[in-house]
């Protein structure tokens, strides 16, 4: 018997894709996705779906509760999966008629904080929780939001992202044949969020204190680019697709990431699969998972240039 399972997301990635793919591989299951399109701050290629049953919506189509519906129901799922909360035509749907019958599989990757918002979050979205079977969280942080949301545990389930760990893994020892490179490795959208301007701060206090600076090479795109322009030792290779990061990542010497608020970000897990030391903010969500302090990498406070400048000299 064949399970039909639909997944209703938002933004498509590499590691999505990745994980949709693999599981779309599995012969009891049989998968559809509606997600959105790329953005401009990110600009994944739709040829990422290749493969994948999928119904990418564009910037207006998106917004469409009734098309979304359509969309689903003509699937006719066993289970609909939907991320999350915030974007209300997919949350609709855990309302509708049509999917009464339909096990519905709510997956999240926001941390708890203990944020006013966070504690009145039970409130306003108990009539959403109410429809949930289960959910599906990202990490330890975000189990501990799902408990104070008042999900009973044994319907939480952790794991929700994964990546393309093939793909990844055999860098390392392919990188262990030549000299270790002499470079840090930042992947993000250029944007407050990401801790772009601490980055390039704390890069040029690094740089000032050390004889023979690594090179930062930065991917990704966004409103703060300017920030890395005409910067000494900083190259901006722009978004870059999966297939083309295969050799940005076996070519970098540590992997570093400065943001002020980062759920879970799958580029630090793919960093630590490709070997790479890690340096991050504590409030990097996966770094709970994945580092290891003195051993894998260092986690620094945010908004930290200092900081950050020091754990560079750290990392060679």
């Amino acid at each position: 018997m064949t399970l039909k399972v639909v997944f209703c997301w938002t933004d498509i990635s590499g590691y999505m894709a990745a994980c949709w793919r693999a599981l779309h591989k599995v012969s009891e299951i049989d998968i559809f996705v509606v997600a959105f399109q790329a953005r401009t701050e990110t600009a994944f290629s739709d040829q990422l779906m290749q493969g994948i049953p999928c119904r990418l919506l564009d910037i207006q189509e998106r917004l469409d509760t009734n098309l979304i519906k359509r969309l689903v129901s003509a699937q006719s799922p066993d289970v609909l999966v939907l991320c999350g909360w915030l974007h209300k035509p997919y949350r609709q749907l855990a309302f509708a008629s049509e999917f009464q019958k339909t096990g519905i599989v709510m997956t999240m990757d926001t941390p708890w904080w203990g944020t006013w918002k966070q504690y009145l979050a039970p409130c306003f979205l108990r009539s959403y929780l109410q429809r949930i079977n289960s959910v599906v969280v990202a990490g330890e942080r975000s189990w501990q939001y799902a408990m104070h949301l008042g999900i009973n545990s044994g319907n939480i389930v952790r794991g929700v992202y994964g990546i393309d760990y093939d793909a990844w893994s055999p860098l390392f020892s392919q990188r262990l044949q030549y000299q270790w490179p002499r470079s840090f490795l930042f992947v993000g959208r250029y944007v407050s969020v990401k801790a772009v301007d601490v980055l390039v701060e704390a890069y040029q206090i690094y740089r000032s204190q050390v004889s023979n600076p690594w090179t930062l090479v930065c991917c990704g795109q966004g409103p703060l680019e300017s920030l890395l322009q005409d910067k000494p030792g900083i190259e901006n290779r722009g978004f870059l697709q999966p297939a083309e990061m295969r050799a940005v990542w076996q070519s970098a010497g540590a992997f570093i990431l400065p943001s002020r608020f980062d759920p879970w970000p799958l580029a630090l897990v793919e960093g630590a699969a490709a070997g790479l030391p890690i340096i991050c903010t504590d409030v990097c969500g996966s770094a709970v998972e994945v580092i290891r302090p003195w051993y894998n990498g260092l986690m620094i406070p945010k908004e930290n240039a200092q900081a950050l400048a020091k754990s560079q000299q750290f990392s060679f």
